[in-house]
């Protein structure tokens, strides 16, 4: 009796991780996929997010590998608009550094 009630339970064990590892799976190549898409996205996702996901998924694995970029140390600096401090007016980062050094700060200053 002993042998049967261990197949039942060994059973019922592997149905339900065969259910719930797959879905982990795609919850987690569902919130890889939301943090390659632009900030809007990710936060629309993220605010949806129950948070006991926030407990069973790599989370900072995943998010170091899709915020990682592709510098290198000494390659030059990406082209992409920026707004002076002064007027806000749009100004070309390598116009900038044609003038004097540059120095961006990446921050809230709610």
């Amino acid at each position: 009796m002993d042998a049967i009630k261990k197949k039942r339970v060994r059973r019922w064990v592997v149905s339900i991780a065969g259910i719930c590892f797959p879905a982990w799976l795609c919850l987690v190549a569902y919130v890889n996929w939301a943090m390659h898409q632009p900030p809007e996205v990710f936060g629309h996702v993220m605010a949806k997010m129950p948070m006991p996901a926030y407990f069973v998924l790599p989370m900072e694995t995943l998010w170091t590998r899709a915020r990682g970029g592709q510098l290198n140390v000494g390659d030059t600096a990406p082209e992409f608009p920026v707004k002076k401090l002064e007027d806000h007016t749009p100004a070309d980062l390598k116009s900038l550094w044609a003038d004097k050094p540059v120095v961006l700060v990446f921050g809230s200053y709610t």
